[in-house]
């Protein structure tokens, strides 16, 4: 059997990953910080699907937390989800350097690390994959957020460029707004965002495996956002974070 270990796995794009992997037969290692929500996750995935689940509750904008995951990792897994992340309501001038610095460790640090952790040993095995969930802000100029979503994209260009093995895969995975707990989680007011913007997470996760398996490096998993995306590369980059900033308001 498979092995899969997804961070952030209790909700949202984790917790769609867990269900649909759950039922291609993978063997589950699930983390989150919350120790609670992870037994009743696995216990749920267990009852549905019939397969081994594992637990790993950690902080990954911690030490320890990365270092406990970094080890599971190193004792073998064929696909990594890395998806744990969080954003902030304000923008970084009126958010705690702080809490500016955790999302950083969190969505930079811990994906490089990771990564990294697992990488070597996909290679020697000669099969593996990698999503590291990014987003469609990190093609936009929005704050912090967008910067570290940003670097999620390019450092898992440079990774998959550099693995240097057809079956060993690397993907950034860029969704948009997805119906999750994310935004409430946040605080953040999504009143303004248009319906038709918004996607549903099993659909994201559906669209995530089919392109890693087509080998794609970057995957914008909806027609509307790679639209999206196409356009804002015409659009001025000044221009193009003024109406950023006016959709995140």
């Amino acid at each position: 059997m498979p092995t899969a270990l997804i961070t952030g796995a209790t909700a949202g794009l984790g917790a769609a990953f867990a269900r649909r992997l759950a039922a291609d037969g993978f063997t589950l290692v699930l983390v989150a910080r919350d120790e609670h929500r992870l037994a009743e996750s696995a216990q749920q995935l267990k009852l549905r699907y019939g397969g081994a689940v594992e637990t790993l509750p950690a902080d990954l904008s911690t030490e320890d937390g990365l270092t406990a995951v970094e080890s599971r990792i190193r004792d073998g897994v064929d696909l990594l989800v890395n998806n744990a992340g969080f954003g902030h309501p304000e923008g970084f001038l009126r958010t705690p350097v702080a809490d500016e610095l955790r999302m950083l460790k969190l969505h930079c640090e811990a994906v490089l690390r990771l990564t990294l952790a697992a990488l070597p040993g996909m290679k020697s095995r000669g099969r593996g994959g990698v999503i590291n969930v990014a987003s469609v802000a990190g093609f936009f100029t929005r704050g912090t957020y967008s910067a570290s979503k940003a670097w999620v994209i390019n450092f898992s260009e440079s990774a998959a460029a550099e693995v240097g093995h057809p079956r060993v895969k690397v993907m950034a995975l860029c969704p948009g707004f997805v119906r999750t707990e994310f935004h409430d989680r946040a605080g953040m007011d999504t009143a303004g965002i248009p319906g038709f913007l918004w996607l549903k997470a099993d659909n994201v996760v559906a669209a995530a495996m089919r392109d890693l398996a087509l080998g794609r490096v970057v995957s914008i998993p909806d027609p509307r956002y790679k639209a999206i995306v196409a356009v804002g590369k015409f659009v001025p980059r000044n221009l193009a974070a003024q109406v950023s900033a006016r959709i995140g308001r």
